[in-house]
């Protein structure tokens, strides 16, 4: 027995036991709407109409009980989707997010302050790990959001939303020599170097590691950390030419430090937002990942939110352009 019969049998009797009338009202066929019928008094053994030729003359004593719960049951529907339409709305609640450093240093606290303007009563929790403890969390079921960059192989049982594109910056302090090359820095010159960068994933071959890799090079890399302000630290004490996210130049930094733009040097990253596929995404969430990544129009907001597979989620950004961040003042453009 389905829901769609007994709708199919409230609305003949609601149409004076027309079944044209009832095909029409609810927008289908009239002969679908005879075939529900007759499957649902097959599953039954009942009839529930006494019949004239082809047509319904009369409800059956057995079709007026049916007929008495089944006008119960889809009251009872409706009131499950109310329900669900009150919690969906509802603006009181949790909101647990896992991601990098970088993430939350520099991308979140305006997303967050305008979050919290919005709904001052969702309590937010904000977990700083590397790829694999974000995903360490995931397992653990510990969050609603992960927030990072690539290693989509260790977060299968998430739908990764893109949100923006990202290259790497090089910094150095004021006056470097790296600063008056007349023309645009190589890997080559990275190489004559000691460099201070992230800790690569332990998941997989780094992608700054694999850009050197294939000019041949052996990168000097004397310092890894998590934490861009930790490497800006090392970069200034002269330990070495620093590489980090270009979102992670902050306006403050050209105080002492150099950036240098490293677009075409590595391959460009993009960060995702994701969620489990069985998530209940209340208004409130999807309302962050709007923030997060306003390039996402409402009806992919709404797509995204009944998305079952990654494959739905890529179909559905495939022709989108996502916007690139590139540090201070950093105004986000859609990426060419």
């Amino acid at each position: 027995m389905k829901l769609q019969q007994l709708k199919y049998l409230l609305a003949i009797v609601d149409n004076g036991l027309n079944i044209t009338a009832a095909a029409e009202r609810l927008y289908t066929s009239q002969p679908g709407v005879s075939k529900q019928l007759k499957l649902l008094e097959e599953e039954l053994g009942l009839q529930l109409f006494t019949r004239k030729g082809k047509s319904l003359g009369g409800i059956t004593p057995a079709g007026q009980q049916v007929i008495a719960r089944a006008r119960v049951v889809m009251q009872e529907v409706d009131n499950i989707r109310s329900l669900a339409s009150d919690y969906f709305h509802e603006e009181e609640g949790t909101l647990s997010i896992a991601t990098t450093h970088t993430q939350a240093r520099y991308v979140l606290p305006e997303v967050i302050k305008e979050f919290r303007s919005r709904y001052p009563k969702v309590s937010l929790e904000l977990h700083q790990g590397t790829s694999e403890q974000i995903a360490d969390m995931v397992s653990a079921n510990e969050i609603d959001f992960a927030i990072a960059t690539g290693s989509r192989d260790l977060f299968s049982d998430l739908l990764l939303v893109p949100s923006y594109h990202w290259d790497r910056k090089i910094l150095v302090p004021k006056n470097h020599e790296l600063t008056r090359l007349e023309r645009k820095v190589t890997l080559d010159d990275l190489a004559e170097y000691p460099l201070v960068t992230y800790v690569f994933s332990f998941g997989g071959q780094s992608s700054l590691k694999l850009a050197f890799a294939e000019k041949g090079l052996d990168p000097d890399v004397v310092f890894t950390a998590r934490d861009a302000d930790v490497i800006k630290t090392y970069v200034r004490m002269g330990l070495g030419v620093g590489i980090v996210a270009s979102m992670a130049e902050d306006c403050d930094d050209r105080k002492d430090l150099e950036a240098i733009e490293a677009e075409g040097l590595f391959p460009r990253s993009t960060t995702w937002i994701g969620f489990r596929r069985d998530a209940v995404l209340r208004r409130y969430m999807l309302d962050f990942i709007q923030l997060f990544a306003p390039h996402i129009s409402t009806e992919q907001l709404e797509c995204t939110r009944h998305a079952r597979n990654q494959g739905d989620i890529d179909e559905l950004f495939d022709e989108t352009a996502l916007p690139l961040r590139t540090g201070c003042s950093d105004d986000m453009t859609a990426a060419a």
